[in-house]
Order: C-alpha cells, then structure tokens, then sequence
C-alpha cells in the first residue's frame, strides 16, 4: 500500500465524508453529515479555495488530506495551508502520510505555491515529528488567531 495522492470529485463524496467522519471523531470536532456535506461538497465541484485528495487506493482509500488556498503579501504569492491530514489509525505507520505529503509539496510547488503551512501542536508528536522531516518550521511571525461568525 503506497501514499498515492488522487484528487478527489464529486464521486468521491461519500468515501471521503466517511474519513472526516472519523477524524473529527478521533480529534473530537463536532460535526455532523450536513455540516461535512456542506464543507466538503464545494472542494470537490472545483472550488478555486481548497483541494481534497483521497490517500491509498482510490477505490479503497486509507486517508485523505485537505487544502486550502490563499493569497499573501508575506511570501509574495498563493500560499496554501494543510486543514487536515488523516491516516486511519490501523494502517498508521506504513509511511503512507509522508510519502502522500512529500507528492502534496511537490505538486502544490509545482502549480506555484510559495508557501505551505499546518497549524502545529505545542507538544511533541508523531505528525509534528512528521512535518519537521518535511521541512517545515515555526513562523517567525506571530501566532494564528481565529474569529467565527
């Protein structure tokens, strides 16, 4: 089983809304199927603001990663930010993660993003570990602050 990265469609919706499921499950986000239909179904019509990729086998996929799209003045160009990456926890550990994050960086660098990031943990772990062997770093600038509606 390898970390093959596939774009995710439409057709791919309840596949990768059963992978979100479990993620918020394991991080204990609050969500429900409507609130994932809602989130997901625009990145897999085409929207200009974030990406989905299913991880594995497209027929059976392990793990899924989303992206999302912006534009900064800070690295002069389109930056992007990892929202989420998910391996299911009884295929973790096959390297499957890096080797889906080492294509992620290279296909994201070679559609001209300047800047990739992902929110880090204060505390030690295996994907802050991960992230780290991927050449990732702490900001030099201050840290990420969120309003909602």
């Amino acid at each position: 089983m390898t970390g093959a990265l596939h774009l995710a469609t439409a057709e791919d919706f309840a596949k990768l809304e059963a992978l979100v499921a479990a993620f918020h499950a394991e991080h204990q986000i609050i969500s429900d199927a409507t609130h994932r239909q809602t989130a997901l179904q625009p990145l897999l019509e085409g929207s200009p603001y974030g990406v989905a990729y299913l991880i594995g086998p497209r027929r059976a996929p392990v793990g899924y990663v989303i992206v999302s799209f912006t534009w900064s003045i800070a690295f002069a160009g389109l930056s992007a930010t990892i929202e989420e990456v998910f391996i299911r926890p009884n295929v973790r550990g096959r390297g499957m993660a890096s080797n889906a994050l080492i294509g992620l960086c290279q296909t994201l660098e070679n559609n001209g993003v300047v800047a990739l990031h992902v929110e880090g943990s204060p505390n030690p772990s295996t994907s802050s570990k991960l992230f780290a062997r991927l050449g990732f770093r702490a900001a030099e600038h201050g840290t990420r602050l969120t309003r909602l509606r």
